[in-house]
């Protein structure tokens, strides 16, 4: 006598478990100081340009962390002027060097999204515009002093 047994469906799936939990959506920004005698006058493609640094001269990156107020690049720049008029840290606790002058008219902010889609802005006397990737750059530590606000 034959019996009839019912089996179970069984389902095999692969499921990878992170080791480390995701890491927030995050913008990085670097700002640019513009180092020409006109550059209160605008951004200017031929002017030379110095990436702020920290005093060792490591490269100064500024992170803010997707929130209300930080959601694109020209909400970034914003929080990146701050920054860099001394209003606040950015998200990690850094704040501006004391010895490299405010962000002002004529500096290039560049903003690397969570995306990794990277946009040039250029201060405005109100607000900022796409410009292209700078192409001069110079060595900020002949103006690390400069305060010219």
């Amino acid at each position: 006598m034959t019996t009839a047994v019912t089996r179970h469906h069984t389902v095999t799936a692969r499921i990878t478990t992170p080791t480390e939990p995701p890491a927030p959506d995050t913008w990085t920004a670097t700002v640019y100081i513009n180092t020409h005698d006109d550059n209160f006058d605008g951004h200017q493609p031929h002017h030379p340009l110095a990436a702020a640094t920290h005093p060792d001269g490591s490269p100064l990156r500024l992170i803010f962390h997707t929130s209300d107020s930080v959601h694109s690049h020209e909400t970034a720049a914003h929080a990146v002027f701050d920054v860099g008029n001394r209003q606040r840290p950015d998200d990690n606790g850094q704040t501006w060097p004391t010895d490299i002058r405010f962000v002002s008219t004529g500096d290039v902010i560049k903003v690397t999204g969570p995306d990794h889609w990277i946009v040039h802005l250029s201060v405005d006397p109100t607000g900022f515009s796409a410009v292209p990737e700078p192409t001069t750059l110079v060595n900020l530590a002949g103006t690390r002093a400069t305060s010219r606000r």
